[in-house]
């Protein structure tokens, strides 16, 4: 196997955190490129063979072998090819390791066959940020020959002041990717799990027309621990807003923030009218998620004075959107699920229909409060409102996020042909 072969498109991976290792994994299951050119930016261990024993087995997931061929008894092969230029064949999927630059614009992608980057980083994630500013940004691995750039993370523009680019976009596949304008578009954001497990969620309701009136909306995220945390209790940094961050992810359950909901107003722009607030809930686990979703609805009432929204209606759409628009992207479960039981499953959310729940009730608006904004009745009104809670199960690496995000930059790859 050569160093680079000409006319092989391979995928740029920046960074071998959680989810650029992952990705790598994936492409060793899906083929979607030739290989896969990784930028560590450092160099690894003491020898080129320590980067297998990295690869080889997760904590989370398993070892490689055990994921690509269950207990079939089939083995992996690791070659190492070139030492000097880290190329290995992992099962016959040329991988290559950068090791020299970690600034994007200084990364040889072009020479290196690959047209597509993934930056999961988490560093780069403002779109306005110029290529010559500090460590650099996303816009420099298309100075290094890259054609297109997907962050692995939602877009945050530092300064409130710039909009969003023109050149760039944040997507969830399956909600809005097909916004996506290869002429257009050069800088894209695959958003986050969360937020793609919320897209999904909330999809099928906004286009039922018994559940699109939405008043109020909230959700929850019960998430498993990242690397933002602290294994042990650590002394806050200059400047740390979040305390709690410093605290050990393994012996507590930890208040934290999501920027799933101002996410989702990007992904799905009719949520800006409601207003979505979102908060997330750490707990000691290593992946697996649960997004607890609360909506209000205007709820009308049937000649036998029952609600028209309750429990059957929610998961007969959840049911419906499983089966049809949102085929192999939403689940809807009727098993009574624990977080272990989602490890890897590939679907944006897996509804726990068992446990969805509605209520009805109603705002009493009084005579005199009606006159205030001049209207005239003769009693008091009652509106029947119907307040929702949805759970959706989601693997927050490699299940729900990995793959849709592979789904996504296989999307956008197309487009280049």
């Amino acid at each position: 196997m050569e160093p680079v072969i000409k006319g092989k498109n391979y995928l740029g991976i920046n960074s071998l955190g959680r989810i650029g290792k992952l990705m790598v994994w994936n492409q060793l299951v899906n083929r979607n490129f030739d290989g896969v050119v990784v930028n560590l930016g450092r160099e690894v261990g003491k020898k080129p063979e320590d980067m297998i024993c990295a690869l080889e087995s997760d904590t989370t997931y398993g070892r490689l072998e055990h994921f690509l061929y269950g207990h079939t008894g089939k083995k992996i092969t690791f070659k190492l090819v070139d030492a000097e230029n880290f190329v290995f064949d992992i099962d016959g999927m040329y991988v290559k390791i950068l090791t020299k630059e970690r600034n994007p614009k200084n990364i040889p992608w072009a020479k290196e066959g690959v047209q597509i980057v993934v930056d999961c980083t988490g560093q780069f994630l403002d779109p306005t940020t110029d290529v010559d500013s500090g460590r650099g940004s996303l816009r420099g691995h298309l100075m290094g020959g890259a054609k297109k750039v997907v962050a692995s993370a939602p877009f945050k523009i530092k300064d409130s002041s710039k909009k969003m680019p023109d050149d760039s976009l944040m997507m969830v596949y399956g909600i809005n990717h097909m916004n996506f304008d290869p002429l257009k578009h050069h800088v894209v954001s695959a958003a986050s799990c969360t937020t793609t497990g919320l897209a999904h969620m909330i999809k099928p309701l906004l286009e039922n027309s018994a559940t699109s009136k939405i008043l109020t909306a909230s959700m929850s995220t019960v998430h498993a621990a990242t690397n933002t945390q602290s294994v042990l209790d650590t002394i806050p940094s200059m400047g740390t807003s979040d305390l709690r961050k410093t605290r050990s992810v393994l012996n507590n359950i930890i208040l934290s923030t999501t920027g799933a909901a101002k996410a989702l107003d990007s992904i799905i722009p009719e949520i800006q009218e409601i207003g979505f607030m979102a908060d997330s809930v750490r707990i000691p686990t290593s992946t697996v998620s649960l997004i607890t979703l609360n909506l209000t609805f205007y709820s009308e009432i049937d000649a036998k004075g029952n609600p028209t929204i309750n429990r059957n209606v929610i998961n007969n759409i959840y049911k419906d959107a499983a089966a049809g628009a949102q085929r192999d992207m939403v689940v809807f479960s009727e098993r009574q699920n624990v977080s272990s039981d989602l490890i890897g499953y590939k679907a944006a959310a897996v509804i726990e229909g068992h446990e969805t729940h509605t209520r009805t009730g109603f705002i009493k608006l009084p005579v005199e409060s009606l006159a205030k904004y001049g209207v005239q009745a003769n009693s008091e009104i009652n509106i029947p409102v119907t307040h929702l809670k949805v759970f959706g199960w989601y693997d927050n690496e490699y299940g729900s996020y990995v793959n849709f995000l592979t789904k996504l930059v296989c999307h956008v790859n197309a487009s280049l042909r």
